[in-house]
């Protein structure tokens, strides 16, 4: 008997846990008829000059899954296995994650099907302007507002902002800085931006143990992918007595029963595309060995369907925080929360990143600078409003987290509907 278990897409895994909340809430017909589509997918082919002077053709994709409670919202990332099905869920999840926030935010997600370490920066940086070329008035500050995901960053997002202000007349070029949000601060960005995501994870991670009147002090957690996300949650986690035990990127699995030193890490791995392969600071580990890792707590912050029936049986952590979209599937979920693992979703977990995007986008429309202070502070407001709600529906319906997070969001949408009716 072949007991192979078959690797769901990450669509497939976000249609599921739709289906089953719209089921669950009783979803009008009618509006979930909308919710299950996108509005717009946009798949452009554009030409770049390279270094060694061949013009090489790139595909890029936009998808706007729904704008009902304003402009669409989401990142970019650049990836080889990046489809228009990948940009489909990660636009749906953040349709959810912008109304679970309380955000006046739609949904979207795009990016480039390329692996950006077989790039130089001059490359990268035409790429991406000759993208946001491509894309024309498919973006834009009050309709569709881009930022970084995995594998870009403020720099990609300097440059994109450059090019669409430049498509546009001199009078209007700087009423348009706000096309994207994860700016420099230099141009444009918010002070904190950086570690909003980051922040988000940690903070959603206290909170949970201290409703189990626990501190971090002690507790130990490993991190599945040590970019933006994965490097500032860790930040926060150890300044809080946490312990660092492993860390896995695409290059590398290291192991350090006494603790890995997040700074140190962070220094020999944040090159633009960098890796953890080589610090000597731990060991390194196979791979497989990594999910099965004795600890409190377990970070994927990397790529999506990481966590599957093939492996949530030998999770030993006793809280799953999701840093990454999507990271873990339906069969994953199953199993882990027959486990009593718990889990923070990541529409709930990692929002940070895009509240923070909320606070620069409202920054720059309004032409105000915020300090680092008024930023955090504003930050652990919202982000704990939310928790405060998902944790009040959890325990008032006895449901897991994540179905919580979704009544709540898929409810909002589905109020809005209602009151503004379907055009005609």
């Amino acid at each position: 008997m072949d007991t192979k278990v078959v690797k769901s897409s990450m669509y497939e895994t976000v249609m599921q846990q739709f289906n089953k909340i719209a089921d669950n809430i009783n979803l009008d017909q009618n509006i979930r008829k909308i919710l299950e589509a996108t509005t717009n997918e946009i798949v452009v082919h554009f030409p770049v000059k390279l270094d060694n002077g061949e013009v090489k053709v790139f595909t890029g994709y936009r998808v706007q899954h729904n704008n009902v409670l304003g402009p669409y919202k989401g990142g970019l990332r650049y990836h080889p296995s990046l489809d228009i099905n990948d940009a489909k869920a990660l636009a749906m999840w953040m349709t959810w994650k912008t109304s679970l926030a309380g955000l006046p935010y739609g949904g979207a997600k795009g990016g480039i099907q390329l692996n950006p370490r077989e790039y130089s920066a001059g490359e990268l940086e035409r790429i991406s302007r000759r993208f946001t070329f491509a894309l024309g008035d498919n973006i834009g500050p009050e309709y569709d507002i881009p930022a970084p995901d995995v594998n870009t960053n403020e720099q990609t997002m300097a440059w994109i902002a450059d090019t669409y202000m430049s498509t546009k007349p001199a009078a209007e070029r700087s009423c348009n800085k706000h096309v994207v949000t994860g700016k420099p601060v230099g141009t444009g960005g918010l002070e904190g931006r950086d570690r909003s995501t980051g922040f988000g994870v940690y903070l959603t991670i206290k909170l949970w143990f201290q409703n189990k009147n626990e501190s971090l002090k002690g507790k130990t957690f490993i991190v599945q992918g040590y970019g933006n996300v994965g490097y500032w949650v860790s930040h926060f986690l150890t300044l809080d007595g946490a312990t660092l035990l492993a860390v896995q990127d695409a290059h590398a699995t290291l192991y350090n029963e006494k603790g890995i030193d997040a700074e140190s890490l962070h220094e020999h791995s944040k090159p633009v595309q960098g890796s953890i392969k080589g610090f000597t600071g731990a060991t390194e580990i196979p791979a497989e060995d990594f999910m099965s890792l004795p600890c409190d707590i377990l970070i994927p912050a990397a790529l999506g369907n990481q966590i599957t029936g093939s492996n949530a049986h030998l999770i030993k952590a006793s809280l799953v925080a999701e840093g990454a979209n999507g990271p873990t599937d339906v069969e994953g979920e199953r199993i882990l929360l027959e486990r009593n693992i718990g889990l923070i979703p990541d529409i709930l977990c990692n929002s940070g990143g895009v509240i923070g995007s909320y606070f620069e986008w409202l920054q720059n429309r309004n032409g105000e600078i915020w300090t680092m202070d008024e930023v955090m502070q504003k930050l652990e407001r919202k982000l704990g409003e939310a928790y405060k709600k998902v944790s009040s529906i959890a325990n008032e319906k006895n449901i897991d987290w994540r179905s919580a997070a979704y009544i709540l969001a898929i409810s909002r949408i589905e109020t809005a509907y209602k009151q503004r009716g379907i055009f005609p």
